[in-house]
């Protein structure tokens, strides 16, 4: 495994919480953690946490149980837009780590793991406590290679 993958996970931890600085202007939102799903590219369980500041972090896991673990943050800025409180833009700069297995070995990682930064772009709908979004994501992959990917989906997620 890249012994450089721990500092990348104190990094993201440190971003997130950089991009979390207290502003008076934030979008109408329910108050409280929002979790839920996320169908798309990756699929996965999809966690907002609110900061009290001018952003929430928002937290993307995907796996498959056999070879497959990926997590993507996001330091997220929402706006409502125009004069529709409830329906909004939502964007903001993230980092993602991975792990693959290309053997038929259970959570052995030691074949390929990789991280970089990101960006995701999107659009929400609050009803109620409910919030469906519809999100696009770019990647820049930095650790193990060099490369660039896109991926995105649709979510629900429940504020508590």
């Amino acid at each position: 495994m890249n012994k450089t993958l721990p500092t990348f996970a104190g990094a993201l931890f440190a971003a997130l919480l950089f991009f979390t600085i207290p502003l008076n202007v934030q979008a109408q939102r329910p108050g409280g953690v929002g979790i839920g799903v996320q169908l798309g590219d990756p699929s996965g369980l999809s966690l907002n946490l609110p900061t009290g500041g001018r952003a929430s972090v928002d937290l993307l896991a995907a796996w498959d149980l056999d070879n497959f673990f990926f997590l993507n943050g996001h330091a997220l800025f929402m706006q409502p837009l125009n004069s529709a409180p409830n329906f909004g833009v939502f964007y903001g700069p993230g980092l993602f780590i991975g792990f693959r297995d290309r053997n038929e070995k259970r959570w052995d990682f030691d074949n390929q793991a990789y991280a970089g930064a990101s960006g995701t772009i999107g659009l929400n709908y609050f009803i109620g406590q409910f919030e469906i979004y519809l999100r696009a994501t770019i990647r820049l992959q930095l650790i193990d290679k060099t490369d660039g990917s896109a991926g995105g989906g649709l979510g629900l997620r429940y504020y508590f």
